[in-house]
């Protein structure tokens, strides 16, 4: 058994796999030139560096390189595609629909554009914590400017029916936006496939570095963002700013390892949560799962305690067991999870539930000696 502590938190954050580090040692320190100064042997060099990277991220999702827009992450992303869009389009259309169970992000950047003359409508999803397809199609008509669906939910973790939103949006004419920075480390991403325009990625979610992300936006749509930062026009006019190199070839190799291992990684992922589900029911029979477990991320599990405030559980599982209560991007936060309320669940069940994430390097002790301190925490909250 791990001797702890032990981290299941990797839908907020993932380590970055040793392998990437190595990738990125010498463009922090030996090539280390801008990858915009066009005029000399150090920018030529980091400039390949950032487009190899480009060509791998373009790879892992079916897109082509120049379709691939470097960001500061998936906020930044979203905002852009929120936002750019919004501004771009015609004035006939002033509507954004969005799901109930968005990132914040997207909700955010979405309540920004009704400054700008913009309604908000929001789609609702089931118990299970699946956009309701009936109710998005009676949402859609002629006013709608942009779609935005996430594909894996960070909290609850349900993989959404992207492909058939797409297909709805692409016969109305109205430009769909995922936010994709959950699914792209094990669900299988065709942009073509799935008829997105725009789809938003996260290096830190894909075991990269933290401080890089990517947009995908898809040339041959009727709609193109306009820039929400401005400068000297890098990344096609749609994002102004040098380039970190360092952080833009640690996310290429990420890209390039989930697509030699996805595979693998899927399936132990299903095992280890498979396995700590049937361990923490044995030693807490009263927990109850949020959402379905039958289109799910494979390395999320999020539970609910009754009764129990999950603050007080994870104060006690400190410091050797790290989870969390929904998004880390939401930390500090007083109201209940916004996902959980749209399946549902009363405030006071919002409030008993953790969720617990598993990844890559998550091992069977480590699991084994988690449930030992949920438990022993749980029996201390209820005096056994």
């Amino acid at each position: 058994m791990s001797a702890g502590p032990v981290y299941l938190d990797y839908q907020a954050t993932t380590p970055t796999d040793p392998r990437v580090v190595t990738a990125m040692q010498p463009y922090w320190s030996a090539v280390y030139g801008n990858p915009h100064s066009a005029d000399h042997t150090f920018g030529w060099k980091a400039d390949a560096a950032t487009e190899a990277a480009r060509a791998e991220i373009a790879q892992l999702i079916g897109a082509d390189p120049d379709e691939i827009v470097f960001t500061s992450g998936a906020t930044e992303a979203n905002n852009l595609a929120v936002l750019g869009i919004a501004r771009a389009t015609p004035p006939a259309r002033r509507r954004i629909v969005i799901s109930a169970i968005e990132h914040k992000c997207v909700i955010a950047a979405a309540r920004a554009a009704v400054e700008e003359g913009f309604e908000v409508v929001t789609a609702p999803v089931t118990p299970g914590g699946i956009v309701d397809i009936g109710a998005l199609a009676q949402l859609l008509d002629n006013r709608v400017a942009l779609v935005s669906i996430m594909a894996v939910n960070n909290e609850i973790g349900t993989i959404q029916p992207i492909k058939e939103i797409g297909e709805l949006c692409r016969s109305l004419n109205i430009i769909f936006h995922s936010d994709a920075a959950q699914a792209a480390n094990f669900l299988q991403i065709d942009v073509n496939d799935i008829s997105v325009d725009l789809l938003s990625l996260s290096a830190h979610k894909m075991y990269g570095p933290k401080g890089i992300g990517a947009l995908y936006v898809n040339r041959n749509s009727t709609i193109r963002p306009k820039p929400i930062i401005h400068g000297g026009g890098q990344e096609f006019g749609l994002r102004s700013g040098s380039l970190p190199t360092p952080l833009c070839v640690g996310f290429g190799e990420a890209c390039k390892i989930i697509r030699d291992e996805k595979y693998e990684s899927i399936s132990n992922l299903g095992e280890v949560r498979t396995y700590f589900l049937n361990s923490l029911l044995k030693a807490v029979p009263t927990v109850i799962v949020n959402g379905t477990l039958a289109n799910r991320h494979p390395g999320n599990l999020n539970v609910r305690f009754p009764g129990i405030e999950a603050e007080i559980i994870l104060s006690n599982l400190q410091p050797n067991v790290a989870a969390s209560t929904g998004s880390a991007c939401t930390s500090g936060q007083p109201e209940p999870s916004h996902v959980l309320r749209a399946i549902g669940l009363s405030t006071q069940e919002a409030e008993s539930s953790i969720r617990f994430s598993f990844g890559r390097f998550t091992t069977i002790p480590e699991i084994d000696f988690a449930i030992s301190m949920v438990e022993k925490s749980y029996r201390n909250i209820q005096g056994l």
